[in-house]
């Protein structure tokens, strides 16, 4: 059951992809520009192939759902390390901290005659 949806999910997207490419342009990003009369209304006409893409798409977003309900009922309570068998190297060490500590966070303080630039020696 879940290959033919898959197998449906992928005709969907392939379908989805050639409806949008056969609609006309409007120009401009945003909704601006477009050819439209002389007047501007706030909703464009619904053509078949605006109908045609909603349907694809609400149809897509259904298969989606469905295949991730498949994948949940199909997964394992246990961790893909765990499949493995390894311990990860991050229990079987202490953790060291990754960068400076405390005070070497913050910039001398004025009256410091801590350089400003390390000097190499």
């Amino acid at each position: 059951m879940e290959n033919v949806v898959l197998i449906v999910h992928l005709i969907l997207a392939l379908s989805l992809i050639a409806v949008v490419l056969l609609q006309r342009s409007e120009g401009g990003g945003l909704g601006m520009g477009g050819g439209g009369g002389g007047a501007v209304s706030g909703r464009a006409a619904a053509t078949a192939l605006g109908k045609l893409t909603w349907l694809l798409a609400i149809a897509f977003i259904c298969t989606s759902i469905t295949l991730t309900i498949f994948a949940a009922e199909n997964a394992s309570g246990s961790s893909v390390v765990d499949r493995l068998g390894v311990t990860p190297p991050a229990l079987n060490e202490p953790a060291s901290p990754a960068g400076p500590e405390g005070d070497d966070l913050l910039p001398p303080a004025p009256g410091d005659n801590a350089p400003l630039v390390p000097t190499l020696e």
